[in-house]
């Protein structure tokens, strides 16, 4: 995306030319409806909290049948939330949910917006989410985002009640609601007019009521809007590009069905005046908005009209005069916004196919990159390519482009030495505890980072100069998946990582780290490796911490044992150099629908120090979804054998002291609802196991049994407060102490959460440990409930085991210790 005055960002509602997807084309139905959106000038923003919580079904029918603009402002990019499909977590998950998001747009025709604060997790009032956000940071994010976009109607998901049923949800229709007037005001964050942007008033403001989850807040005195219309163009209803949209969240197991018929969306109005029979009641939404926009309106009418499905090149040359007559408008939003709509038409009816593409997938600081630059036309339009320019630098060529020729040209370009690495913007700065800090006000609202190196193709078509940018991407051809496009990653000179996130000393033992470091550079270099720790650790290296390389990796190893009392310390380890410090290294996140994510995380690790007794060896551990507690038992000392659903026999149960299930796994293994008799029966006959929480008990018709008595899991008992207090119910149970005794040191330090998913209407066969709650609620009794089954034990914890282990927590590996040793103590 490109950033311009008045924040016209080159994403519009032709294409959305994301990273990482092949090279737009366009076909003549795709032209025609963009013909007829060149002819309305309304705009619609959507306000709420995460990736998917956009209503699907709506924002294609705003987008491709009223064909307004039509964005979506997520406050956040869901990082705090649980992945389906994977282990990444925190910071990783958002950057997977920010992708997923800008798949769905790709669908939806709309645009992506967010604000800088950061998803940190389930929370219940919105006085928590705007306190931990910082309420006016996250509003002037929102006010920002309003006075670029200029949106005619803000359009708001949930409520600011409890009937949002989250915190977050509840804080995003606070916060949209005051932007919708702070906005207008100029007194209000008046730092960001020097930026180009001007006080703005939408018309109004409304509530998109819903009738989900239990509650049902529509009402047939409200706006009705039916949106289920069918588009012949595209072929499909906006059900269908809605269910489509939705299923793009994967890693939120969201995938939909494509629906078709009729279907009413509610709207009531909570600010500026009231619609009573459209949702732009009283605005203007066409050419008549803008001064000498009448004669423009018939122009389009006019093009439109005589429109050659078989021959769109006819239509290039009354598309130029319009794209005259705009530009010869005075500067504002709307004539930006239809100036590029206008070129994006023109460059579709040239039939123009133009890409800048290498066969490297990074390049590092200083290196070299080899370029492709290719452009083809495939029909008779008239088009002279007159240069080529990246980096500032123009080459001229004045080529006339035939039917159907390949023009293509090489070029190497040298990297500068201090070309800014390929780090997600939201993520250069140390994170605040409840928001990212982005210092640069103009990337505040970006969905991502504009591609690192960009070419420029001008054109002449019809005696009019016209600009086609494209990103420099990463191309090549896989044997099964065909042509694929990729971000072309930056990467640093230097590079340094941890091999593990955490280093475990069991009870007061010298742990060895391991550095790993590479050069990304073919020269010579001399560095120093410098590291901050504890004072309570004691250090000894093993080998020298400086020297030459070039272009190699290579290990660095070193030794740390606790004092007396230590607690946790986190090791930081940069890497310097004469011409700088590198503290960071390149990691990938891979997913087959989605760009591959990369970004720079700090070389840092978690030195643990856990006084803990082990009892019992083997474990059986069933994976769940998202989860990286397997890695923690590994590290604990446990031999742990990954369970599939050929190994889930009752003969090769026999050989485990526990079987330890993932988070979520009867959710996603459908198989596990087969294997229960199995499962019990391994407990009935002396075997200990150990479920994780489950999401829900059912999978689509099925009923899932995971314990051998009954309790019922809901989704919505769980306590979020970090530090909640822990009250023992059975305080001489020997999961609380054997062999490991279970005090109030073990729940410090905890992160995001204490408990999720909790049991409820509990069996009174099974025994209730813990008792918690959150500020002002009850007590819940269901996060870690334990009953005996003939010889065995069967455990339910919903304690958020699966967040606290990868963070170090030595608590949760104690407790994890006793659940695997229980039945051991006779």
């Amino acid at each position: 995306m490109k950033k311009i005055i008045l924040f016209l960002f080159v994403v519009v509602n032709f294409y959305i030319n994301a990273t990482a997807q092949t090279p737009p084309t366009f076909n003549s139905a795709d032209i025609l409806l963009q013909l007829k959106k060149l002819k309305v000038l309304g705009s619609v923003l959507y306000i709420a909290a995460h990736p998917d919580d956009e209503n699907n079904g709506l924002l294609p029918f705003f987008a491709k049948e009223k064909l307004y603009r039509t964005a979506y402002l997520s406050l956040t990019r869901g990082d705090g939330g649980q992945n389906l499909i994977g282990s990444e977590q925190g910071i990783e998950l958002g950057m997977i949910r920010t992708q997923e998001l800008l798949a769905a747009r790709r669908i939806d025709g709309s645009e992506q917006y967010f604000s800088t604060a950061y998803e940190f997790g389930f929370s219940k009032t919105p006085v928590e989410a705007l306190r931990i956000w910082d309420k006016e940071k996250i509003l002037s994010d929102v006010v920002w985002v309003i006075r670029q976009y200029q949106p005619d109607v803000i359009i708001t998901r949930f409520p600011g009640d409890a009937r949002a049923g989250h915190g977050h949800h509840s804080a995003s229709s606070l916060l949209a609601n005051e932007a919708f007037t702070a906005a207008a005001d100029p007194n209000k964050f008046p730092e960001q007019f020097k930026y180009g942007v001007k006080p703005w008033q939408a018309k109004r403001i409304l509530w998109n009521t819903f009738n989900f989850g239990g509650a049902n807040t529509t009402s047939e005195d409200q706006l009705k809007i039916d949106v289920g219309g069918f588009n012949p163009l595209l072929g499909k209803s906006y059900g269908e590009l809605g269910g489509e949209a939705r299923s793009m969240h994967k890693s939120q197991g969201e995938g939909r069905p494509r629906r078709r018929g009729q279907s009413y969306e509610y709207f009531t109005t909570t600010g500026g005046k009231a619609a009573k029979t459209d949702l732009m009641d009283d605005i203007t939404i066409s050419w008549q908005r803008l001064d000498g926009g009448d004669k423009i309106e018939a122009m389009i009418g006019a093009v439109t009209n005589a429109f050659n499905f078989e021959k769109p090149e006819l239509s290039i040359l009354p598309l130029v005069k319009i794209y005259q007559a705009i530009k010869a408008l005075p500067e504002s939003n709307w004539r930006n916004k239809k100036l590029q709509e206008t070129q994006d038409i023109v460059e579709a009816c040239s039939g123009l196919f133009a890409e800048a593409t290498t066969l490297q997938a990074s390049v590092s600081q200083g290196d070299i990159l080899k370029i492709n630059y290719f452009i083809n036309k495939r029909n008779a339009a008239n088009a002279i390519l007159k240069s080529m320019a990246i980096n500032g630098i123009d080459s001229v060529v004045t080529k006339v482009i035939g039917v159907n020729e390949n023009v293509q040209f090489n070029k190497n370009i040298s990297v500068a030495a201090n070309q800014k690495i390929s780090q997600p913007y939201w993520l250069v700065y140390p994170q605040l505890s409840g928001s990212f800090d982005v210092k640069d006000q103009t990337l505040i609202g970006k969905a991502e980072n504009d591609a690192a190196f960009e070419v420029s193709y001008t054109l002449e078509i019809e005696g009019e100069k016209f600009v086609l940018k494209r990103p420099v991407m990463y191309k090549i051809v896989d044997a099964t998946k065909g042509e694929l496009y990729q971000p072309l990653v930056v990467l640093p000179k230097m590079e340094l990582s941890y091999v593990k996130d955490n280093f475990l000393s069991l009870n007061g033992k010298p742990v060895v780290t391991q550095i790993h470091f590479k050069s990304n550079i073919k020269d010579s270099i001399l560095y120093t490796i410098n590291q901050q720790y504890s004072p309570n650790w004691q250090y000894s290296a093993s080998n020298i911490t400086y020297g030459t390389f070039n272009n190699v990796e290579n290990d660095w190893l070193g030794s740390f044992t606790p004092q007396a009392n230590s607690r946790n310390s986190t090791e930081v380890a940069s890497l310097v150099t004469s011409d700088g410090k590198y503290n960071g290294y390149t990691k990938t996140i891979t997913y087959d629908h989605i760009p591959t994510i990369t970004y720079f995380p700090k070389a840092k690790a978690n030195l643990v120090n856990v006084e803990m007794t082990i009892i019992g060896k083997k474990v059986g551990y069933i994976v769940g979804a998202g989860d990286k507690v397997l890695e923690a038992l590994l590290q604990m000392g446990y031999d742990v054998k990954l369970l599939q659903e050929a190994d889930l026999t009752e003969q090769n149960l026999k050989q485990f002291d526990a079987i330890v299930v993932g988070i979520r796994a009867y959710n996603i293994h459908e198989y596990l609802t087969n294997k229960y008799d199995v499962l019990m029966n391994y407990v009935k006959n002396g075997g200990n196991l150990i479920s994780q929480y489950v999401k829900s008990n059912q999978v689509g018709n099925k009923s899932i049994n995971v314990g051998p008595y009954p309790f019922v899991v809901n989704a919505g008992s769980r306590v979020t407060e970090e530090d909640a207090k822990v009250t023992y119910l059975l305080p001489n149970h020997p999961l609380l102490n054997y062999p490991n005794k279970i005090t109030n040191n073990d729940f410090d330090g905890w992160i995001q959460e204490r408990s999720t998913y909790q049991a409820q209407q509990i069996d009174n066969h099974y025994e209730a440990l813990l008792g918690m709650n959150d500020t002002d609620e009850k007590q819940a009794n269901g996060s870690l409930i334990t009953t005996k089954f003939g010889k065995g034990n069967f455990t339910y914890v919903s304690l958020v085991l699966f967040r606290q282990l990868p963070a170090g927590v030595p608590g949760a590996y104690r407790l994890m210790a006793n659940l695997i040793a229980l039945g051991k103590n006779k």
